[in-house]
């Protein structure tokens, strides 16, 4: 005995099931894929940032930048002071003989730029004056990169150690290699981003800035 079709009603309704279950798998499937590729360039800036390319004693470069940050008055903010420091021991430490410190000024009322009170501080340790190179004028650290490479065309120093915080590495090398600069990358041993939701942000932070330099263009 033969079956009869089932009403055209129904028909429509099961097709209509089958086209919404085929919708959800496939947005299923498109979040895992983006779920997926996100972890990949988080674990990628993380794996970065863990890397110090200026470890080895043999390594030997022109000059060490050190990227700015934030700076209240005359005194470098902790997360700053941690680059100065650790571009100071990489200095002392016979990687290279010039320091560039790199920054602006924070503000139409500040004082001091950033790059000057990293000389300070930097002179404040023994490190002479006629081995600072600094930039008064960058606001960001594409514009850090940028004015340090021009004091390197300048001085004619070709190589350089760039000094930031881990998770600041990757994007920071990234952008070394778009302005033409022959560049190390030496994180900071440790970072003022300690707490879990400090570096979640930062990450994250810096899981957008990857993601916008693929499709912003920059001067």
């Amino acid at each position: 005995m033969t079956r009869s079709a089932p009403p055209p009603l129904i028909q429509r309704a099961s097709g209509r099931r089958r086209k919404k279950r085929g919708v959800s798998v496939w947005l299923w499937r498109l979040f895992l894929v983006l779920l997926l590729w996100l972890c990949g360039v988080a674990l990628y800036i993380v794996h970065v940032g863990g890397r110090d390319d200026a470890a080895g004693d043999k390594i030997r470069a022109d000059a060490i930048v050190v990227l700015g940050a934030a700076a209240y008055d005359a005194r470098p903010s902790p997360v700053f002071e941690e680059r100065i420091r650790h571009g100071i021991d990489l200095y002392k430490r016979g990687r290279a003989s010039t320091l560039i410190f790199t920054g602006g000024f924070g503000g139409s009322g500040a004082r001091f730029s950033e790059s000057q009170v990293g000389r300070r501080y930097a002179q404040r340790q023994g490190v002479p004056a006629r081995a600072i190179l600094i930039e008064t004028v960058s606001r960001n650290t594409r514009e850090n990169l940028r004015e340090a490479a021009k004091l390197m065309r300048q001085k004619r120093l070709r190589r350089a150690i760039v000094v930031s915080d881990p998770l600041h590495m990757a994007r920071a090398l990234r952008i070394c290699a778009e302005l033409g600069i022959a560049c190390l990358g030496s994180p900071t041993p440790t970072s003022r981003y300690r707490s879990f939701d400090t570096r979640w942000r930062f990450l994250a932070n810096e899981v957008y800035f990857f993601h916008r330099d693929l499709f912003v263009r920059h001067r």
